[in-house]
């Protein structure tokens, strides 16, 4: 089986694949000084909750945006399952040209989920990623890669309001009844949610305008399901995008 890992800022996400079929997917707290052992610790304890051998693992691919879990990584995946990681980067094969000023700059959660909306939607068409960043990457109608946005995640909208406003507390984010609030916490929970539903509708606006014709547009990332029933101009939900992705370049670079 195939070990595919998406290491965010805020969240890992580690899915197990028997051939096309996504089997568990796992997501953990991405500890950013973290260290193979404990790494390799805690993939044996899912491992063995969900009944599944070790040994059964015989490939992992891993796109990673934290430079610093690089060699964590590298040698958890020789010492606990005895094989070299495929990392997305320069040099992997992708199937999909990177037209950019500095293709190196590309994260690989971005290329791999190029990869993914084209091969499942084709071309053109535009992924909106909700994490930590709202990543917005658009494949053309060549089917290139063209670029994208980068935008601030709601969570880190809502770190900065309230580490800045001292009178602000925080809240929990989801749609509120109305926009208009009617105290302090409403006002605030009204406009963390709805400002980001306004960035978010405004930028696929902009994009789209960018394009010629139909663009889908897909979705995912953790934080996407508070948003799933409130954004227009979302087409598609595939929270395992990233993941599907990741197999698919396995697949291109496998030993």
């Amino acid at each position: 089986m195939l070990l595919a890992v998406d290491v965010g800022n805020t969240h890992s996400v580690f899915g197990l694949y028997d051939g096309e079929t996504l089997r568990i997917d796992w997501r953990i707290t991405t500890g950013l000084a973290s260290t193979a052992d404990e790494l390799g610790v805690t993939l044996k304890g899912l491992f063995r909750e969900a009944g599944i051998d070790f040994e059964s693992v015989d490939g992992i691919v891993i796109a990673s945006v934290v430079p610093d879990l690089s060699m964590p990584l590298t040698e958890m995946c020789r010492r606990y399952f005895g094989h070299e990681a495929v990392f997305i980067g320069p040099g992997v094969k992708t199937g999909v040209p990177i037209h950019c000023e500095n293709p190196h700059e590309v994260g690989a959660d971005r290329i791999v989920n190029a990869v993914a909306a084209r091969e499942r939607f084709g071309a053109p068409v535009v992924v909106v990623d909700f994490g930590t960043t709202t990543n917005f990457d658009v494949v053309g109608t060549s089917g290139a890669y063209i670029g994208g946005v980068i935008a601030p995640g709601v969570n880190l909208s809502a770190e900065a309001l309230f580490n800045k406003a001292a009178r602000l507390h925080p809240v929990d984010i989801h749609a509120p009844e109305t926009v208009i609030g009617k105290n302090t916490e409403q006002c605030v929970r009204s406009g963390l949610f709805f400002g980001y539903v306004a960035l978010v509708e405004g930028l696929l606006r902009r994009i789209r305008s960018e394009i010629e014709g139909e663009v889908p547009v897909v979705a995912t990332g953790g934080v996407a399901v508070l948003f799933r029933n409130a954004i227009e101009g979302v087409d598609h939900f595939v929270p395992t995008l990233t993941l599907d992705g990741l197999r698919r370049v396995w697949e291109q670079n496998r030993p």
